[in-house]
């Protein structure tokens, strides 16, 4: 391994001749895989730093839209379906249970599914379930159509005026019909219908953005509303003010497109809870193969203020979700390992967590070693953290942010072994 600092990193090693065969590679060391990655052209570069093993690649492709269509739904901070399927493919048989304690949109719950896998999945937002369940069992295009058929559209009332700022009269009057109609068949927490879990999924995905695809006037893309004093300020920065949207039409638009690569594939029964990430009764011990998740980061994302509009249709009082906000490492790092502590009982040895973090202020903090820390002590074997670096990351630069000004350059993953 190459010792030195951060800044000094080796260039990648010449690719192998023969490129590694993943088809069926989840029984093989997941270390040697790694470690001989070769599959985008490049093996891993390797680096021992502070007494972690960093193995840099690129290991899956940067492209925005090569996923299934059913992964696009918006949501903020949310890592792309290609880092999930990574290692669901190579960690995983058909059948497994793979989890994520911090689900967000559900992107590892759903992958799970597309692969056969048993998805399991929480988060302490129950707007991420309303998110995630419709699309493990979605239903086709005309019962959305004919469901569509049957919402009283014309008894919408507006009981919020200040949503004029985003939308139409006409059109909140819809939104608002809609959403009634929502809540008394299918209220939060209940067991809902799937076609109407669907269409509140699709509409919740509507509400707000940045083009005629969505409910309202222009405003800023769809994972993050903004305040109604902010809308007013764009709207007269823009000189606009919100024209009728066919909710109807939007609705069937949306779920055709995230129905275009296919409905999902049969796979064993989902398990999502919003429970907190340190204390999930419903999962049973030793019952998980695979772990993918990504926490929340120190004090970047305000889930709840860029979900208010999203809840207040979905029936959420988010006064009530306790999203905690950890403005420390030492706070935030007790949190991670209160979490490894609970994934220590429901994974079952011999099973991996690949615990995905990112560069947080301008990176000046690797939260890499803050996991890696607090796993110590825990039944698990530190691997190693691969650093999943994309075109536009310069080696050099994926240690910060240097490259690119402020964001996240290059997926963290920390992994762990169940022993």
């Amino acid at each position: 391994m190459h010792k030195g600092s951060p800044g000094a990193l080796p260039l990648f090693e010449e690719p192998s001749q023969a490129p590694v065969d993943t088809s069926d590679t989840w029984d093989r060391s997941f270390v040697d895989l790694v470690r001989n990655f070769s599959e985008l052209g490049q093996r891993s570069a390797a680096v021992h730093e502070g007494g972690i093993h960093y193995l840099i690649n690129e290991f899956w492709t940067a492209g925005q839209r090569q996923a299934h269509s059913i992964h696009e739904v918006s949501y903020r901070a949310c890592f792309k379906p290609q880092l999930p399927e990574f290692f669901i493919k190579r960690l995983t048989k058909r059948t497994d249970a793979v989890y994520d304690p911090f689900m967000g949109r559900g992107t590892t719950p759903v992958q799970a599914g597309l692969m056969g896998r048993r998805p399991l999945g929480n988060d302490i937002n129950p707007l991420s379930v309303l998110l995630t369940r419709p699309r493990l069992k979605p239903p086709t295009l005309p019962d959305i159509a004919r469901r569509l058929g049957q919402v009283p559209w014309h008894t919408g009332t507006i009981d919020n005026p200040d949503l004029l700022v985003f939308f139409s009269e006409k059109t909140l009057r819809h939104i608002c019909a809609l959403r009634n109609w929502l809540l008394d068949r299918a209220p939060l927490g209940g067991t809902a219908d799937p076609v109407d879990d669907w269409i509140r999924m699709v509409a919740i995905n509507r509400l707000t953005g940045h083009s005629p695809g969505f409910f309202s006037v222009y405003t800023l893309p769809p994972n993050q509303a903004v305040s109604v004093q902010s809308q007013k300020k764009i709207n007269e920065q823009r000189d606009q003010t919100p024209v009728d949207r066919d909710v109807i039409k939007l609705i069937l638009k949306k779920s055709r497109s995230l129905l275009s690569d296919g409905s999902m594939p049969a796979h064993p029964e989902a398990i999502l809870t919003t429970s907190t990430s340190q204390s999930t009764p419903e999962i049973r011990d030793e019952s998980v193969t695979l772990v993918v998740t990504s926490p929340p980061f120190l004090d970047i994302v305000q889930y709840a203020g860029d979900n208010w509009l999203r809840s207040w249709f979905a029936g959420i009082d988010v006064t009530s979700v306790a999203i905690a906000h950890h403005q420390t490492e030492t706070a935030w790092q007790n949190m991670v390992r209160a979490t490894l502590g609970e994934l220590a009982r429901v994974v079952r040895p011999g099973g991996h967590v690949a615990f995905e973090v990112g560069e947080v202020r301008n990176g000046s903090v690797l939260l890499e070693r803050l996991v890696w820390e607090a796993a110590e002590g825990l039944p698990f074997e530190r691997l190693f953290v691969m650093v999943n670096q994309q075109e536009f990351t310069k080696t050099a630069n994926c240690w910060g942010v240097q490259n690119n000004a402020k964001g996240t350059n290059t997926n963290r993953i920390v992994v762990l072994r169940r022993t």
